[in-house]
């Protein structure tokens, strides 16, 4: 059993939605118990094996054919969590359980609804642990079938719009990360003995299908080239680019506003705190990592883009007059920071890049929550509706404030440290300008600008609403969940060492790669 916790901790929940779909659908308080349960437990076992245990890495053999002339195409089941997917995978349990918590308001289709969550669950999960490229491909794209249900059944008035075009943007991206995938096999071999090859996605050792390349058209030094670019750069640009969409970068960037302010609330959680994410992960285990010569010769164009996302998502968020485009366009603009992190290559900036990944999904979780309840009291997240709430929801307007000094990253707030390291690692990386560091930190000038001028118009003068709507303050489950978020934020802004250290082998040994290939150049 113990060997097996991994699998375990991934597909609970998909069994938790086969139990759901035999529930009885008019029996709506056994349907949302067996939901909370469920996600429950399988944050529970993930906490307790990582205290307790170790998640054991679990590796079989999945398929193999013949593709003739002694070649053979092998994929396999294989699944571990290192010092860059734990964090993420925790944080995947602990907010599908908020979207769960925060889900009451759902009173329409409910077995479909959480049945779809519990899905979505799964293939999240699985995402980040699997190390076979082609089984993070099967994770990775299934993710697009209950998200787009999701939106395009409980969102709001545009739902049909906004789900079309976050399955049309997310699927685009995943079919330019299919073809490289195609490159790849194409190229890259492994010898099987007596003269066979076996071509296979598995990331057998930290470094990957990067130790198959070598000798392959995917080598840079096999001179061959297509359009002026060799094979490993065209591999490198589609997929740098089909993640990008799901991250999203500018500009590919246009679907995440429309999801996210016509998606219900939890479901906007879930996209802010998780998916992009994904593509963050997806760019440095299956681009970077593979690849890490042709990262080197692209980090500055990549960092150039960060930056771009980072400016250009905050003077959106400066101007959006709706609660919620505005918290989407900065996450555009926080997740910027995570891509220039990536791109600087060092120990540092990397250790900043996925520390950001996770205090972005607990501050991204809390602003959403807010946004939604505003929505579900009054029907209007218009920011200019609304002035002096502090009067008529003491306890909202506090932890709103609480949770924008969060996003603003103010010293003893989790964003702070990644912010910090992201920039003075990317400052004194070798690979990127320095110039370019400097030029993001007006990112954290313009987040406390929308930030600031958004609490400034709601929060403090006289109470003045002009929209109709019951201004009760917060329930016990809301303050709940808003306090927990709230309280781990603050935590891992004061004491961030544990997860730096839990971060630090994989982001010395990501760097490691990038600066044995400069001293190489």
């Amino acid at each position: 059993m113990e060997a097996h916790l991994l699998s375990i901790a991934i597909f609970l929940p998909l069994a938790g939605a086969l139990i759901l779909m035999l529930l009885p659908t008019e029996n709506k308080n056994a349907i949302r118990s067996t939901a909370i349960a469920i996600t429950a437990s399988q944050l529970l076992l993930v906490t307790c094996v990582s205290v307790f245990f170790d998640f054991k890495e679990e590796n079989y053999s999945w398929f193999m054919i013949s593709g003739g002339s002694g070649e053979y195409f092998s994929a396999g089941y294989h699944v571990l969590l290192d010092g860059m997917s734990f964090p993420l995978f925790w944080l995947t349990s602990l907010i599908m359980l908020v979207a769960v918590l925060a889900s009451d308001k759902i009173i329409s289709q409910i077995k479909g609804y959480y049945t779809l969550l519990m899905v979505l669950h799964t293939a999240i999960s699985g995402s980040f642990a699997a190390a076979d490229f082609l089984l993070f491909y099967v994770f990775f794209e299934f993710m697009l079938i209950p998200m787009y249900f999701l939106i395009g059944i409980w969102g709001g008035h545009r739902r049909e719009y906004a789900a079309i075009k976050f399955f049309i943007y997310t699927l685009a991206g995943s079919l330019l990360i299919l073809i490289a995938m195609i490159l790849i096999y194409a190229s890259v071999s492994a010898p099987a003995g007596q003269g066979h090859l076996i071509h296979t996605f598995d990331l057998t050792s930290v470094t990957g299908l990067k130790g198959l390349i070598n000798g392959s058209v995917l080598d840079p030094a096999s001179g061959y080239t297509f359009w002026g670019m060799t094979v490993a750069q065209w591999v490198f640009i589609l997929l740098i680019t089909g993640f990008a969409v799901k991250v999203p970068v500018v500009p590919f960037h246009t679907w995440l506003p429309d999801a996210h302010v016509e998606a219900p609330t939890p479901v906007s959680v879930i996209l802010a705190s998780l998916l992009l994410k994904t593509g963050t992960y997806g760019m440095i285990r299956y681009a970077c990592m593979i690849l890490p010569e042709t990262q080197v010769g692209f980090s500055s164009m990549m960092a150039v883009f960060a930056v771009v996302s980072v400016i250009y998502g905050a003077m959106n968020a400066l101007a959006a007059k709706d609660l919620k485009r505005m918290i989407a366009y900065s996450s555009i603009s926080h997740m910027g920071f995570v891509i220039l992190g990536i791109a600087a290559g060092t120990t540092i900036a990397v250790q900043g890049a996925v520390f950001q990944m996770v205090s972005h999904g607990l501050i991204s979780a809390m602003l959403f929550l807010i946004a939604g309840i505003l929505q579900e009291r009054t029907g209007d997240r218009t920011i200019s509706n609304y002035s002096g709430m502090f009067s008529s929801m003491p306890w909202y307007a506090s932890l709103m404030l609480f949770a924008f000094f969060a996003g603003m990253g103010i010293p003893g707030f989790a964003s702070f440290i990644g912010e910090v390291l992201v920039l003075l690692g990317a400052y004194s990386s070798t690979i990127i300008p320095g110039w370019l560091a400097l030029t993001a930190t007006a990112g954290i000038l313009l987040s406390a600008g929308y930030f600031a001028w958004t609490a400034q118009r709601m929060l403090f003068g006289n109470f003045h609403s002009k929209v109709e709507g019951t201004f009760y303050d917060l329930t016990f489950k809301e303050k709940g969940l808003l306090i927990f978020l709230g309280l781990l934020t603050l935590y891992l802004g004061i004491f961030p060492g544990g997860l730096l250290n839990v971060i630090g082998g994989f982001a010395e040994t990501y760097s490691s790669l990038l600066v044995s290939e400069t001293l190489t150049k």
